[in-house]
């Protein structure tokens, strides 16, 4: 039970630990170049700011189901934008620089697609576009980037038909056009994997999306084959249908077994995407979030039981991560911290100490389980989870599964992290194999003193008023009925009542250098304390508002940070406003370290 005492260990360690302290990972074996390093905070040097965390902090938006968006088919444009506003400002509101949307469920596309029809999803028919048009990857896309937030483009790479779906396919979707590869399997539709042309025309999807649209990434889930179905009589396990498939191999000379035939086209699939990817964007990351555990009883792990995905769904997840087939692995530990036969920290560690490639290991945690039935979560599990993640070494942050729990502020988690892990923002950790250059540092860094009629924030869009009462339907966990879509949070605890009325607006000009950044980090020292602001790349200037207690930034310090993750030099100054006065010092250039 090894695995239980360190379990044990580490989540005593976390809770015990001050949050500023528990985000530092310094000698991270497995980092590839990125450290997941403490937040800005007390400097070693007060005259520079302390490195920037890095850590991925990102959440599922399903739209499978209606999930997380939109909350019901049929929204107007108009209603269906002020979801995703209203899901994004929550995002920035709890310092999330990342979002996974859902944009292929079953063969469809949330997005303007000349390959497969509108989602019904979205509309209630499939094939039917919004109306008014618009179109809702571009508008993510442009809407998250807006927030210094990443947006990251969430495929299902062979299902066709939702469990027992009522959905009317429209005349072009490919269980219509092409029957022949895509099949019945129990109550969903599958395209068979073994059809050359299934694989095809999947990867043709994704790069389709890599070229048109301005994603940071792609990414797949779990559903590969299909987990096993039953037939309803006997309750026996359905076989897949892919006798015709494996018939034409055997009869082309293939050799192969059928259950490895079966993972070979998986693979084959896998590295495709892959390769696909960085030859048209080398920037675009592609993240793989398969089923948690890697293989029951595997050496490191005999303690673990459970489903076993490497002869089920066909996934030698194992191959993956070790040839590097991906930037970023987010293994599904839908498990309890102390559960005995699936331990969060054991399974978290496996796949960590089996990463040769150093791809970033970003865990899913299952937060949508805090809910309001007799079953659910404490918000506790999933905060201990994400302190295990930062103490584990190789791993670098996490997904929430699914949105909806920090939309609906469950059992208050959302303020919990926006008030206590989440406090201050993060960068997402650097990719240095995809690039290692660091962009050119801003130039022309300047401050002034505002009073509080001319303190405004950078113009971003807001929510309205929240839609209190509105039932939400699709949601696959447990909870009481009629609850809204989204509900706002209460003010952080540690606002005061009576702020200081004066805020410090910094700019800045780009550096020299011929790559566009993708954000500008903003630190800034108030009193001892170093924090950090992140700016979107359109915007060349943020306002600070004076701390309460601390007064104004004293001094500043911006660096440019590009689509990979590599931070520029900083650029400090002097704001000279410690004493009320306006006075500046010429800027200085420092090292970025991290």
């Amino acid at each position: 039970m090894k695995c239980n005492a360190l379990t044990l260990a580490a989540v005593l360690v976390a809770l015990a630990a001050p949050l500023s302290m528990i985000s530092c990972r310094g000698n991270d074996k497995n980092s590839g170049g990125a450290k997941s390093i403490a937040a800005p905070g007390k400097s070693a040097d007060a005259s520079e700011p302390p490195p920037a965390m890095r850590e991925f902090r990102a959440a599922w938006v399903a739209t499978v189901g209606n999930i997380d968006w939109p909350s019901r088919p049929g929204l107007t444009t108009e209603q269906q934008q002020k979801e995703a506003i209203q899901i994004l400002d929550r995002s920035k509101e709890i310092n999330l620089n990342a979002i996974v949307l859902q944009v292929r469920t079953t063969a469809d596309a949330l997005y303007e697609s000349k390959l497969e029809p509108w989602s019904a999803f979205l509309t209630g028919t499939m094939g039917k576009a919004p109306d008014p048009y618009y179109d809702p990857l571009k508008f993510w896309i442009e809407q998250a980037h807006a927030r210094g937030i990443e947006l990251h483009a969430w495929f299902n790479p062979y299902r066709t038909r939702y469990q027992a779906s009522k959905v009317v396919p429209s005349e072009n979707h490919i269980s219509r056009t092409r029957p022949d590869l895509a099949k019945d399997y129990g109550r969903y539709g599958w395209m068979d994997p073994g059809e050359p042309e299934s694989a095809d025309h999947s990867f043709a999807v994704f790069m389709d999306v890599v070229e048109r649209y301005d994603v940071d990434g792609i990414h797949i889930d779990d559903y590969f084959y299909p987990y096993p179905d039953a037939d309803p009589q006997t309750k026996k396990e359905l076989p897949f249908p892919d006798d015709a498939s494996y018939k034409k191999y055997t009869d082309a000379g293939g050799k192969l077994p059928r259950n490895d035939w079966r993972r070979d086209n998986i693979n084959q699939l896998i590295k495709r995407i892959y390769d696909g990817t960085k030859q048209r964007k080398r920037h675009v990351k592609f993240g793989i979030s398969p089923f948690g555990i890697p293989r029951p009883g595997l050496p490191g792990i005999e303690y673990v039981k459970g489903f076993d995905q490497y002869e089920k769904l066909y996934a030698d997840t194992v191959l993956w991560l070790k040839n590097g087939w991906c930037d970023y692995f987010s293994p599904q530990l839908y498990w309890k911290i102390g559960a005995p036969q699936q331990p969060y920290l054991g399974l978290l560690e496996w796949w960590a100490d089996h990463n040769p490639k150093h791809r970033h290991l970003y865990p899913g945690l299952f937060t949508s389980k805090i809910d309001w039935s007799e079953a659910s979560w404490s918000p506790d599990e999933i905060i201990g989870q994400v302190m295990i993640t930062r103490l584990t070494a190789g791993a670098h942050g996490n997904v929430h599964f699914s949105q909806i729990a920090l939309s609906q502020n469950r059992k208050k988690l959302a303020e919990l992290l926006r008030d206590g892990l989440y406090a201050q923002p993060a960068l997402v950790p650097a990719s240095t194999w995809l690039d290692s250059d660091a962009p050119a540092a801003p130039r022309d860094v300047k401050a002034e003193q505002l009073d509080r009629d001319a303190t405004r924030p950078i113009a971003a869009q807001t929510t309205g008023e929240s839609r209190g009462g509105e039932a939400r339907g699709g949601d696959r966990v447990g909870r009481r009925p009629a609850t809204a879509p989204f509900l706002p949070l209460a003010p952080p605890s540690t606002t005061s009542p009576a702020p200081r009325a004066g805020s410090v607006r910094v700019s800045w000009s780009p550096g020299d250098g011929r790559e566009q950044p993708f954000l500008w980090a903003v630190y800034y020292k108030q009193g001892s304390e170093w924090k950090l602001k992140v700016v979107p790349s359109d915007q060349g200037e943020a306002v600070i508002a004076d701390s309460p207690t601390a007064g104004p930034a004293t001094r500043v310090s911006v660096s440019a940070v590009d689509r990979s993750g590599n931070e520029s030099k900083r650029t400090t100054i002097d704001t000279g406003f410690a004493k009320e006065s306006p006075e500046k010092i010429e800027p200085t250039t420092a090292p970025s370290v991290g």
